[in-house]
């Protein structure tokens, strides 16, 4: 019996013992109540407290996570949307988190489902899917004010998915095809646009070419005309010449072989004859110009415009290439 009660007292105070003291861990506090009244904040670290009279309420001070579950929203242009969320918060002052609120996660949940179709509901459509960093901004500043009195500090609110729902996605993706569509269309009428510029200036191009050519050509042709006809009368005045000398060289023989001591020589024969002083024997006629000369004297290049030839070519070469560039298309696609 004595056992017994000596049992019973050592387990007792073995209770006592372990409710009286308190271990907090470093990444908490916890608040101590005693008969209900709250006595403070315990730090981490050992603390002995009145036993089986005290209750502690423990509180992380490291950031927690509150999944937002998925929530149904109307946008401002009557588009429905599913969407939901993460909220990280922190315990900043475990003591408001114990006194203000009965559970500061389950509060702060609640509070971030309003504020997600709150703000959903006041934007467009387009917004909602493109402006995610507005959703979370807007968010946050809602959830701000409400938990600073719970002694939460909202660090961080991240939209995870924003979905329309299947008959809105049909429509954005028929708006999609037919903007597609419309944007192939425009290309494809730019391209042959382009093109049909781009042939018009060739062909532009091609008969001015032409024109210049068959311009040169005639050009060139009545020069050749000119040349050609200048050429057969100094042949013919060449030929006509050595006829009149060669008579008169018979001629000359013929009186050479008379009796007679005294001969008249008419001046147009000896003049030719000077032409042709170098095939007499013993002749002391100085060399002079040859009959048969091809080349023109300066009012004849003049006249036939032989030195103007090159000079016209060289201009109308210029002149088409200073039009290419203006005829290079300007236009740019838009």
């Amino acid at each position: 019996m004595m056992y017994a009660i000596g049992g019973m007292v050592l387990v007792l105070a073995l209770v006592t013992l372990l409710s009286t003291v308190e271990i907090v861990q470093a990444y908490e506090q916890r608040a101590l109540t005693v008969l209900g009244s709250y006595r403070g904040l315990l730090d981490p670290g050992i603390h002995l407290i009145p036993p089986f009279v005290s209750r502690t309420y423990r509180f992380d001070r490291r950031v927690q996570t509150i999944d937002v579950p998925i929530q149904e929203a109307i946008t401002r242009d009557n588009s429905p949307v599913t969407a939901d969320a993460v909220v990280y918060i922190r315990v900043v002052d475990a003591e408001r988190s114990f006194l203000n609120v009965e559970d500061y996660r389950r509060a702060t949940a609640l509070l971030a489902q309003t504020s997600l179709r709150a703000v959903i509901g006041d934007m467009e459509l387009d917004e909602t899917l493109s402006r995610r960093d507005e959703i979370n901004r807007r968010i946050r500043t809602n959830l701000q004010g409400p938990t600073d009195e719970w002694g939460v500090d909202v660090e961080m609110v991240e939209v995870k998915e924003v979905l329309p729902t299947q008959g809105v996605l049909d429509a954005m993706e028929e708006q999609t095809s037919a903007e597609r569509r419309r944007r192939a269309m425009i290309l494809e009428a730019q391209g042959e646009r382009r093109a049909a510029v781009e042939t018009a200036e060739g062909e532009r191009t091609a008969n001015v070419l032409s024109a210049q050519g068959e311009k040169v050509a005639s050009v060139l042709e009545a020069q050749g005309d000119a040349i050609s006809t200048v050429l057969r009368a100094r042949a013919a005045e060449s030929m006509g010449e050595r006829a009149i000398v060669d008579k008169g060289m018979e001629t000359l023989a013929a009186i050479g072989q008379g009796e007679s001591t005294t001969f008249v020589i008419p001046q147009e024969l000896t003049s030719l004859l000077g032409r042709y002083g170098e095939q007499l024997s013993g002749s002391d006629v100085q060399d002079s110009a040859a009959l048969d000369s091809l080349e023109f004297d300066d009012d004849e290049r003049e006249l036939l415009g032989l030195d103007s030839v090159a000079e016209m070519l060289e201009p109308e070469a210029q002149n088409g290439a200073e039009a290419d560039p203006e005829w290079e298309s300007t236009y740019e696609a838009e």
